[in-house]
């Protein structure tokens, strides 16, 4: 009898569920974000935020942390800096990197997504991958930040970057000031380093130290050795790539347009082992692995990106976007198929003169990271140590 009675408990409690489940599911399916049908009509950034109605994972994916130290030296700490400021906990976000592996990034979103991430924060590896990731995203109604590199002909919901035309401008711009200060040749030759071809902001710093540095070419004032991407930014290729330059040109190159501090110290190797380091050559991220090759004569300027301000400008969006708002930006990029609403930040341009200014004014970097082992002995750190 007791057995039967048990039964009769089991089933009771069945119908219970079952009936609490009937008249819950239309809600329960609304919140799951499972309707794909707002994503097919073209679904706006707020209505893939309400599917999380201020719940859900923020999911941040990051490329890499061979091509430069940035992001997880200083992108990673300033996203979660951000969102505690912002009043979320660890388990409301996560940030992952895919270490250059595009399949990887695309499983660690599909990954996020399965376990309730309503927004992505994502930084491609290239446009191609990064447009199958959104459109996925999209079709489960989770919106979607470009992060520092816009994907082009995707659906991102906005963009957050840096004004990277004008991150070029500035390193062709100090370039010609570091050769005019440093370099008595005539011509003055001149190799460039760019980026990865599949990175559209090695296209869009290109255009930006290009319109600089091409005049001086066409003038015949400077003389153009070669010019090369490095595929993935991989600083172990453009050490090879640069090397093969230097010996192609008899060691007759006189300056370097590289586009960022790992491409940078590749080159500086390369110039050290032929010993010709010394001569100007050019950087970006401010890393600090730049700054002392900056602080000890073998490289001439950086570029300084507030990483803080980029990862709080990005959460921020990402917040609201969770809490099913649309915040209003005041600028838009064209990525080849849509406007995307953006957040552009300006960068500043870094010499060993206003290292103190930039850099360490803003608490980016310290004294003590930029002088440490043989860098410690050098002047600019006798002056600003202690």
């Amino acid at each position: 009898m007791r057995r039967v009675l048990q039964l009769r408990s089991v089933v009771l409690l069945l119908v219970v569920a079952l009936l609490a489940a009937a008249c819950g599911g239309g809600e329960s399916e609304g919140s799951s974000g499972g309707d794909s049908g707002a994503s097919e009509g073209g679904s706006e950034a707020a209505a893939a935020a309400d599917s999380g109605g201020g719940e859900g994972l923020i999911a941040v994916l990051l490329p890499d942390s061979a091509s430069s130290a940035r992001w997880e030296s200083d992108d990673r700490p300033a996203f979660e800096a951000a969102f505690e400021e912002l009043g979320l906990s660890s388990s409301d976000y996560q940030i992952q990197n895919a270490e250059g592996d595009a399949s990887n990034q695309q499983s660690q979103a599909e990954q996020a997504i399965t376990n309730g991430a309503t927004v992505l924060v994502l930084t491609n590896l290239d446009s191609g991958s990064g447009a199958a990731i959104i459109q996925n995203a999209k079709a489960q109604d989770v919106a979607v930040i470009d992060y520092d590199r816009l994907t082009l002909d995707g659906d991102a919901d906005y963009y957050v970057s840096f004004d990277n035309e004008s991150v070029g401008r500035l390193q062709g711009e100090t370039l010609v000031e570091c050769v005019q200060e440093e370099v008595d040749a005539d011509p003055v030759k001149v190799a460039v380093l760019n980026g990865s071809p599949t990175d559209n902001n090695a296209t869009l710093f290109k255009n930006g130290y290009d319109s600089v540095i091409n005049p001086k070419f066409e003038s015949g004032e400077w003389e153009e050795v070669d010019d090369q991407s490095v595929p993935d930014w991989d600083n172990q290729q453009a050490l090879v790539i640069f090397e093969q330059m230097l010996t192609a040109a008899d060691g007759d190159i006189n300056a370097v347009l590289a586009a960022n501090d790992g491409l940078a110290n590749a080159v500086i190797q390369a110039l050290k082992s032929a010993n010709q380091a010394g001569i100007p050559v050019t950087g970006q991220d401010a890393t600090v692995e730049g700054l002392q090759n900056i602080v000890t004569d073998n490289q001439c300027m950086t570029v300084y990106k507030s990483i803080g301000e980029e990862a709080q400008a990005a959460a921020e969006l990402a917040v609201a976007l969770r809490n099913g708002e649309q915040p209003e930006t005041d600028a838009t990029v064209d990525n080849g198929s849509k406007e995307v609403p953006a957040v552009l930040l300006e960068p500043v341009a870094v010499t060993e003169d206003n290292i103190m200014d930039t850099v360490i004014a803003d608490d980016f970097r310290t004294v003590e990271e930029i002088c440490s082992g043989d860098v410690a002995e050098t002047d600019w750190c006798q002056e600003n140590s202690g």
